[in-house]
């Protein structure tokens, strides 16, 4: 089954993708991962990244693009994938329909977790981490059981991103509502496009997801 998850920054794209892994045996694809893969093991496109990347520069469409191409042909993707985080424009969109029509594949669907703004803020401001064994908590949502001291390895200490306040992230909205939205309008013209409401638990969300999963399969 070959998918691609999209929703807002702090949706919970990262925990489903974890999920469906498990329920599908099916890798997820991020492309934060699969550039720091090909640099690592040095091929064509890998190296022309990593000069990209040295001189300071964003990768290019192209160049990230040929990535995508080139890791979806290795054999843990023979039964399918999952797309987090890519496409993020219509042009790279445009570009995975191409590259899976050279290969004789197609896209089974596109799961889009819908959250409230507000309810983005609240989750993405209030997290941090123990400095210890990075254990993630919430202010409101996953307060440790004792406060001050981390549930897992005791430690007392703990950090938060820069970025992870209340300004930034409406900030990061912005730009996926102006990049990346657009994709629900092309997906949906293509009868692609299975909306879930991600204001639900993480199970709940799971289940919805598992819903159409089970759908698509049947």
């Amino acid at each position: 089954m070959r998918l691609i998850l999209l929703g807002p920054p702090g949706a919970g794209k990262g925990t489903q993708a974890h999920l469906m892994v498990e329920h599908l045996r099916i890798p997820q694809l991020s492309t934060g991962d699969m550039l720091r893969a090909a640099v690592a093991a040095g091929t064509e496109t890998g190296l022309r990244a990593k000069a990209i990347m040295d001189a300071g520069k964003l990768v290019s469409d192209d160049v990230v693009n040929a990535i995508v191409s080139e890791r979806i042909d290795q054999e843990d993707c023979a039964n399918g994938f999952i797309l987090d985080g890519y496409p993020r424009t219509l042009a790279q969109a445009d570009a995975v329909e191409g590259m899976l029509q050279d290969k004789g594949q197609q896209l089974d669907a596109v799961v889009e977790l819908r959250v409230d703004d507000e309810a983005i803020v609240e989750r993405i401001a209030g997290r941090y981490t123990c400095t210890t064994c990075g254990a993630g908590y919430h202010d409101t949502l996953n307060k440790p059981e004792q406060e001050g001291i981390c549930d897992k390895c005791g430690g007392s200490e703990f950090k938060r991103r820069p970025d992870d306040n209340a300004e930034s992230v409406r900030t990061r909205l912005m730009v996926y509502y102006k990049e990346t939205s657009p994709l629900i309008g092309y997906y949906h013209a293509k009868s692609l496009l299975k909306p879930v409401d991600g204001m639900l638990g993480i199970e709940e969300v799971s289940g919805q997801i598992n819903q159409v999963l089970d759908t698509l399969e049947s």
